[in-house]
């Protein structure tokens, strides 16, 4: 019996010793095991915050480049613009009418920015423009008149090559913003809804500012006149609902008239 006591205790304590050791191994693999996935995960952590650092440069390049491109845009537009005797400020006012405009009519508030920082190319065309029409005090003759109708065909063709939205836009405020309501604008005599609201915004944005503005071959008109011509071309030059926009926010507008006064 006690022979037999013996032999089990013997095999207990080998039995421990086998434990113990495997549990020392375990215990080496799982902290050998800690380590490299200490490593792996620092290494993930600087992967994933050298890839965040990719993102923000990108965001930041993105962002920079549309800042460039609105820059762009306005500068040409105002180039466009002081060919013809205008200040920077024709431009800016034309810019904030579009978007008020733009915003009651009911776009969101990013088409309308959008609208706002194209707009100020709807007459980029003028730069090709023989300084000789271009700047006429007076009115035109007919074949002065046709070369001059032409800035609308010509800012299109500027354009219209540019895959960037902001241009595409551009394109289409240069191209469509002399038709008329009733479809006797130009240069493709479109009717009613066939111009894009871009074109329809800004040709009413522009012929307020214009018809308000001293040219080489006029004097502003005062408030009364412009106004009482704006009801009698509703329907015919103007969409309708631009008309009524318009007059519903007229404070809005003159106030910005009123803060980019020419000087």
């Amino acid at each position: 019996m006690e022979a037999f006591e013996n032999k089990l205790i013997g095999e207990i304590e080998e039995l421990q010793s086998r434990f113990t050791q495997t549990t020392q191994k375990l215990i080496k693999d799982v902290r050998r095991q800690d380590k490299i996935m200490a490593r792996s995960d620092k290494r993930q952590k600087q992967e994933y915050d050298e890839l965040q650092k990719k993102f923000a440069e990108v965001e930041a390049l993105q962002k920079e480049i549309e800042e460039t491109q609105k820059e762009v845009v306005f500068t040409m537009g105002a180039i466009g613009e002081s060919r013809s005797k205008e200040t920077g400020n024709h431009v800016k006012r034309v810019a904030q009418y579009s978007k008020i405009l733009a915003l009651y009519y009911g776009m969101d508030k990013k088409e309308a920015e959008m609208l706002k920082q194209a707009s100020p190319m709807h007459d980029i065309g003028k730069v090709a423009i023989p300084d000789a029409v271009l700047n006429k005090p007076g009115r035109f003759n007919e074949s002065e008149r046709k070369i001059m109708d032409t800035h609308a065909q010509l800012g299109f063709d500027m354009l219209n090559k540019s895959n960037r939205p902001l241009l595409q836009m551009a394109t289409t405020v240069a191209y469509e913003h002399h038709e008329k309501w009733n479809g006797k604008g130009y240069p493709q005599g479109l009717k009613g809804e066939e111009i894009h609201i871009y074109g329809r915004i800004t040709a009413l944005a522009d012929v307020f500012d214009a018809l308000g503005s001293s040219r080489v071959y006029k004097k502003a008109w005062d408030d009364e006149r412009i106004f009482k011509m704006f009801k009698e071309e509703r329907g015919e030059h103007f969409d309708p609902k631009l008309i009524d926009i318009f007059f519903e926010n007229l404070d809005e507008f003159l106030e910005v008239r009123d803060s980019l006064k020419d000087v």
